[in-house]
């Protein structure tokens, strides 16, 4: 195998996995892996938000009705089916691309009330779009249950509005805020205090259905009662009032020239360098406003990059390492857990992190000492249990995962070992296998 093609599996998907045939044609398979995900069952939104309401009626530890699963149920059979995915996915870079927008777009179960839709959210507003317009993502996104409730807008009310008279519901801006700082425009995006309380009245009445037995949906509802009445000005621009300004105040965020810069700074950021070379993101920017926020063109600009071709310098994530480190054992669905294990125990829980702006993307967030020192105790856990079963050869797993990205010093290091289960220690925890 080709040291480009080498690359390309670290830096874009999420390392080889032991066993599985690759073609020599870097540039090939990326351009075959940068297509459509396929579809996906799993727990739908409806089902979710039924959990989540019979959870409030029904507390204690007694059965739900109709057979229905607990919150926490529901959430523990999407992460197995997360984490079976990202062990036996043969379409790992767009995988990769699903996680980096899953992130960006960051609703996280520390906010209790979001946990059975967790994955539905994923399923039914990111995993779809990957590849279509940043637009089409960002109006999926922001009218999820999901993301409308854990920032809170679901019950915000215009001051103005039939709702928030008695002062008993008043205007939230925790939505807004995050859209103009997180999703689109960037904290220097060029917007204003005044701007997030405009964009906040803009989304006032994006609100939740509360099911049919209210004659209402599941889903996303513009309830006319708790918008704010009249016309809202955001960077200069007048928007309508009711639901249909909404649409109009995030398609315009999508397409500004703030948003473009701050997209392919995050991507080449993720992909390429914790500092992202200033042509790079020019060169991804261009590809993104060149087709109106095309999602897909943005990717293929990133892996033509000459940047990314540079030596592996990113370290990974905990999840990307324990992920790699079990593709590379050629581990079956079994280690479906066990992914999820490691990934708690290095201080990354699926779909938890610790605020909306995501998991850190830099290398300074990852590489503590006791951190590595925590990796390193897991695959020497991993490499025993490895060697009493005789499989995988170290040199094996060496030359599928790496192969020439190794450097001599760790070539050598492995062929010394004393056991084949220092062998498979000193690879898996080399400096190269931290890196992507």
């Amino acid at each position: 195998m080709q040291p480009r093609m080498h690359t390309a599996m670290v830096r874009f998907g999420l390392g080889a996995r032991l066993g599985q045939a690759v073609a020599d044609d870097a540039g090939g398979w990326l351009r075959q892996q940068l297509r459509a995900l396929p579809a996906e069952t799993g727990p739908t939104t409806a089902q979710g938000m039924a959990s989540i309401r019979s959870q409030r009626a029904n507390p204690g530890p007694d059965a739900l009705p109709d057979g229905q699963m607990r919150p926490a149920d529901i959430l523990r059979v999407e992460a197995l089916l997360w984490a079976r995915r990202m062990l036996l996915t043969d379409m790992p870079v767009a995988e990769r691309l699903a996680s980096f927008w899953g992130n960006h777009f960051t609703v996280s179960r520390r906010q209790g009330n979001v946990t059975a839709i967790l994955g539905a959210y994923q399923r039914e507003a990111i995993r779809p779009r990957i590849l279509g317009r940043f637009e089409d993502m960002l109006l999926a996104v922001i009218r999820h249950p999901a993301m409308l409730m854990y920032l809170d807008n679901a019950g915000s009310a215009g001051p103005n509005s039939r709702a928030a008279a008695g002062g008993r519901r008043g205007l939230n801006e925790n939505l807004a805020r995050e859209i103009l700082e997180l999703h689109t425009l960037g904290v220097r995006g060029g917007y204003g205090e005044e701007d997030v309380t405009g964009f906040a009245n803009i989304l006032t009445g994006w609100s939740v259905g509360r099911g049919a037995e209210f004659g209402e949906p599941d889903g996303f509802m513009f309830r006319p009662l708790a918008h704010e009445p009249g016309p809202k000005r955001i960077m200069g621009r007048d928007f309508a009032e009711g639901e249909e300004g909404g649409l109009a105040a995030l398609r315009f965020l999508a397409r500004h020239p703030s948003t473009t810069t701050f997209l392919a700074t995050k991507l080449v950021r993720h992909f390429v360098a914790d500092e992202p070379p200033d042509g790079a993101v020019r060169r991804v920017a261009r590809a993104l406003s060149d087709t109106e926020g095309g999602l897909g063109a943005a990717a293929h600009a990133v892996v033509a990059l000459p940047e990314a071709w540079a030596p592996l310098t990113k370290i990974r994530s905990p999840q990307d390492f324990a992920i790699a480190v079990l593709r590379a054992l050629g581990a079956d669905e079994e280690a479906a857990q066990p992914l999820l294990t490691a990934a708690t125990q290095f201080s990354q829980t699926l779909w938890a992190a610790p605020g909306p702006n995501g998991w850190p993307d830099r290398a300074d967030a990852w590489a503590s000492p006791e951190q590595l020192m925590r990796r390193l105790d897991w695959v020497n856990g991993l490499a025993g249990r490895a060697a009493a079963s005789g499989r995988p050869d170290a040199r094996e797993v060496a030359e599928a995962t790496l192969g020439p990205l190794l450097k001599a010093e760790t070539i050598n290091a492995v062929r010394r070992a004393g056991s084949s289960r220092e062998a498979l220690v000193l690879l898996l925890a080399s400096p190269e296998f931290q890196r992507r």
